[in-house]
């Protein structure tokens, strides 16, 4: 049946309905969207069809066509059941082989409803314009679910709003112009088991010129110095830019709110008209005079009330605000100190308890609950970007949310977080360095440094003063998703990478945060979540992150506290519990999460390393503890945690907090605490003074300059495991065969948190894949993805596998993750290397199981995740730079021997940690005797505390034993020579030198 001739039979049918609503004479008939009868069957794109979609493979809701009795149109209805807690929800789209759908003439949409009465929202959207359902803009509303039975839920396309949160294509008008539209998507509540069943989607009513004309202001807040006039300007505007055909009027009246009429302003009233005819953008203007006096006040707002005829008014009242001025916390005279303890007297529980609040841009909108729930905090999640993707929308995003915050009593600027965790890495055309593990593997920690102060540069420009970085986690399993978030599996390797926190934050002391190139850090995940057990995961379908670590106290404290002993000394500003569970052996408390451990936060973090930065939880990390709301908040609250990442439950939260402070359950001093915290630091930021972006720095994002830094990065975090016959470097008169999934993909190359959560393979960021990279230093390059083209004729053959794309457990293996290459990789690598002396490259978060192909290949690099700049590894390649990348964490032979960890007493890895061939010299002549030698020098560097001479020393005896080793690396080499790379880490050359003596003795 055509759709055609379907929906005019539906259109028959829905006037027999006992339910019809009865419509105006000079309305167009009803037409129906879906019936759920049948008639759209479960199908994606290009073909017409319903189907499902969330944020993780549970997410997405189970739907039925179910016959229910009491169906309000026909003999079904879409019925389902969800338990959502990412995002979830269907999509109807319609076919994309046919036109798209005109509903201009129709006053809005509506569909049946059946309730639960949980009062929780329900989000619908409705996708306008663009090629089909998934390259179209999305435009969205959302009703309540507070009712029980069937409700008829009927929405004017006047209440849509353009979606800020995610748009597929980056926005093509911003204007709903509802002529091409090619379907409707609902959101199911997350959090909480549910059911629903829905009916009878239809079109009804008729559209009037409040569709097509809308008015609106120049802004939501006006802040004007006391004394001056502000000026707020009103625009008509119309879809697609025709004149309006019937007059708009626009009332405006001055009064109700906090600022007294006539005393603190001067009362204004009248009419703006917009007669029929006029342009659409046309502008008129509103001016309000304030009055000054002598007397320091918090802010005081003036609302200029809006009543439009003939258009569609504003979503809200615009606001003049007076600001806040003469009081002590103002005066930037005064040590901050004595600012923060002003400020906090004054304010009221409501703001300190928003204070505490951090929701997700996307959850607020245009930002109106900024002020009304006194928000101190904002954030976008992996992926949460404004549109389009550029610094300046990034910059004009946080600016329209720190204008909100002015509306506030005492203007307390909000303080925005973003995951840069390699690089400013959610927003498009950014320097994206190498993921953690791969800077582990340079053992550079200048180069950290340079990587953290490039990032935080591109941070700052973009209006962001807050990095959720760097995690300092120390992996012992590369099962875990998150591997690559770690520098290494060593303490002693993340301890000397967390120079990275100086290059975001500059000085220890805090005094340069106000700088427009610095951003305030956060040390994550705090404890233990790199020495989960595997099987240990209760979330979902992850199978060991935020699961539960188990240890004695003494193995948590070497292992997992040391890192953050170091980012306390270097004075990080903010510090996030990990997600997992703690088992400390003899404490009697068994596995508890870490956002409820007040032992660990309260007690080792706060005082016994002094921290006195603030404390943010995960997202929505709280609904992982026991008990109801109240004591999840209680619980989280008392163990330490200042501020709550609760990106869509932001109300409830801070409700919440206040009810539990008023009942006694949570102290007004713990509070206090807590606030001075945060407020310490926006003041340290210069954000009560500076709270928009300087974005005098943006002309450097993605520049020539900070590019190098990732292109170096790139290079140095390069390992080569494996080289017989120094088959690397290459030579550019060579004919080089280039193969493999990974060597011209930059999704594959830049891997998760990249542009969005989970990254994804393709073309992605702006930068240079391998393949690129190899062209533009000059080499004789054929390439052939799958080794399908003739092999014949070429003197090397570099073969570039390894992973897709993942982040956090969703990347854990056993969750459709492994540590082997995919078939495809395998054959390719197995037909390159039958054919020609090869190079495999390994991009990847983590080690890959190679054993089985190795003898057959002849250079073998660990190019973990580079990031962008593919020219860097290109560079170690042809041999403009050496290879010097060791490795950060032990290369396993075979699964069954994880987790395996330098320092285990059982150690017989496929390459030990801190192994890494070099291309950079020869290694000294000599063997035992030169060993010796080495060894004496080292203990007197390390006497004399000479430790860059130190180091080279033992760089040096490190060279000298892996040419010894070759390729007959056993236990007996692998446990000194791993054990030397630690010693060396913690400035014991002397030590070093002799454990690598022993390697050698051991070859």
């Amino acid at each position: 049946m055509r759709r055609t001739a379907l929906l005019a039979s539906a259109v028959l049918l829905a006037g027999l309905l006992p339910w019809a609503t009865a419509r105006a004479a000079d309305d167009p008939p009803t037409v129906p969207v879906d019936r759920f009868e049948g008639e759209v069957p479960f199908a994606s794109q290009p073909a017409e069809g319903i189907f499902t979609w969330g944020g993780d493979a549970d997410d997405p809701p189970a739907l039925s066509l179910a016959a229910r009795p009491d169906a309000p149109e026909g003999a079904k209805v879409l019925a389902g059941s969800y338990d959502i807690s990412g995002y979830g929800g269907f999509t109807h789209d319609f076919a994309a082989d046919q036109p798209a759908h005109d509903w201009s003439a129709h006053q809005g949409i509506r569909f049946w409803w059946d309730g639960r009465n949980n009062g929780r929202k329900v989000a619908f959207e409705i996708k306008d314009g663009g090629a089909n359902g998934e390259a179209s803009e999305l435009w969205t509303t959302s009703f309540t679910d507070d009712f029980t039975g069937w409700k008829r839920i009927e929405i004017p396309f006047t209440d849509f709003v353009y979606r800020t949160d995610y748009q597929p294509v980056g926005g093509i008008d911003h204007v709903l112009g509802l002529t091409g539209m090619w379907g409707y998507a609902v959101t199911l509540p997350a959090g909480a088991k549910g059911d629903f069943a829905m009916d009878d989607v239809e079109l009804y009513g008729r559209a009037d010129q409040s569709l097509r004309a809308t008015v609106s202001t120049d802004a939501a807040v006006h802040p004007v110095t006391e004394g001056g006039t502000a000026s707020l300007k009103v625009t008509l505007a119309t879809t697609g830019s025709a004149p309006v055909g019937e007059p708009v009027t626009v009332h405006y009246e001055t009064g109700g709110g906090t600022a007294d009429p006539g005393t603190d302003y001067t009362p204004v009233s009248g009419t703006l008209t917009f007669p029929a005819g006029t342009a659409s953008g046309t502008t008129r203007t509103i001016e309000v005079a304030t009055r000054k006096d002598r007397t320091a006040e918090a802010a005081e707002t003036i609302p200029v009330k809006l009543t439009v005829t003939g258009a569609k008014a504003p979503a809200e009242t615009p606001q003049v605000v007076i600001d806040a001025h003469g009081l002590p916390y103002l005066d930037t005279r005064l040590p901050i100190k004595k600012r923060v303890a002003d400020l906090l007297g004054r304010m009221s529980l409501a703001e300190k308890t928003g204070q505490m609040t951090q929701a997700e841009r996307g959850a607020v909108g245009t930002g109106g609950d900024i002020a009304t729930y006194a928000l101190g905090s904002l954030l976008s999640g992996g992926g949460s970007t404004p549109t389009p993707n550029t610094p300046e929308a990034w910059a004009e995003m946080i600016d329209g949310f720190q204008l909100r915050a002015q509306a506030t009593r005492f203007q307390i600027p909000l303080i925005y977080g973003v995951d840069a965790v390699h690089g400013h890495n959610n927003l498009a055309g950014a320097t994206v360095m190498p993921h953690n593990i791969g800077i582990g593997a340079t053992r550079d920690p200048a180069l950290a440094e340079r990587t953290g102060a490039v990032t935080a540069a591109e941070v700052r420009a973009t209006g962001i003063p807050w990095d959720f970085a760097p995690c300092v986690c120390v992996t012992r399993d590369e099962r875990w998703g998150r591997s690559y978030e770690s520098y290494g599996e060593d303490p002693a390797l993340v301890d000397s990478m967390e120079t990275v926190i100086q290059g975001l934050q500059g000085r220890a002391n805090g005094k340069d945060l106000a700088d427009d190139d610095k951003v305030l850090a956060t040390a994550k995940h705090f404890l233990g979540d790199g020495g989960t057990a595997y099987g240990s995961s209760t979330t979902g379908t992850y199978t060991i992150d935020q699961g539960v670590t188990t240890l004695t106290r003494e193995e948590l404290e070497r292992t997992h506290l040391e890192p953050y002993r170091t980012a306390v000394e270097r004075g990080v500003g903010t510090v996030m519990p990990s997600y997992s569970s703690l088992d400390i052996t003899g404490d009697g408390k068994g596995a508890v999460k870490m956002h409820a451990r007040g032992d660990m936060i309260n007690g080792v973090l706060k005082d016994d390393l002094g921290f006195d930065g603030f404390v943010i939880s995960d997202w929505n990390a709280i609904d992982q503890l026991p008990g109801d709301y109240a004591t999840q908040v209680r619980t989280s609250v008392d163990a330490g945690v200042d501020m709550m990442m609760v990106p869509y439950t932001y109300k409830e939260f801070s409700g919440t907090l206040a009810d539990e402070v008023k009942s006694g359950r949570v102290t007004g001093k713990r509070i206090d605490d807590a606030v001075s915290r945060i407020l310490t630091k926006k003041f340290e930021l210069g954000l009560f003074e500076h709270p928009y972006a300087d974005t005098s720095g943006a002309s450097s994002i993605g520049s020539a300059a900070h590019r190098a830094v990732a292109r170096q990065a790139a290079a140095e975090s390069q390992v080569l495991l494996k080289n017989s016959g120094g088959v690397l470097p290459l030579n550019k008169t060579q004919k080089v065969y280039v193969a493999g999934s990974n060597a011209d993909d930059l999704g594959n190359q830049t891997g998760g948190w990249t542009l969005t959560w989970q990254g994804s393979s393709g073309p992605g960021p702006q930068g240079t894949t391998i393949l690129q990279g190899m062209r533009e230093a000059g080499g004789d390059v054929t390439y052939s993805k799958d080794a399908s083209a003739p092999t014949t004729g070429y003197d090397v053959g570099v073969v570039v596998v390894g992973e897709t794309p993942y982040a956090e457990g969703v990347g854990d293996v056993g969750n459709g993750h492994s540590l082997s290459l995919s078939a495809t990789d395998k054959a390719t690598v197995d037909k390159v290397c039958a054919a020609m002396k090869c190079a495999v490259l390994i991009v990847s978060g983590r080690p890959q199981l190679i054993a089985d192909q190795l003898s057959g290949i002849d250079a073998l690099v660990a190019s973990w995740l580079p990031g962008t700049e593919g020219e860097g590894v290109a560079d170690v390649l042809y041999g403009k730079r050496p290879f010097t990348g060791q490795l950060p964490v032990t290369w396993p032979r075979s699964e069954s021997q994880l987790p395996i960890n330098v320092g285990d007493a059982s150690y017989d890895p496929q390459y030990p940690y801190g192994w890494g061939l070099t291309t950079l010299t020869r290694p000294l002549p000599g063997g035992t005797t030169t060993l010796h030698a080495l060894t004496l020098a080292a203990q007197a560097a390390e006497h004399t505390g000479a430790d860059r001479t130190g180091r080279a020393l033992v760089t040096k005896a490190r060279l000298l034993v892996q040419q010894k080793i070759g390729d007959h690396i056993t236990a007996a080499v692998s446990k000194p020579f791993a054990d030397a790379d630690h010693l060396l880490l913690t400035g014991r050359y002397g030590k070093a030198v002799e454990k690598l003596a022993e390697a050698y003795r051991a070859a």
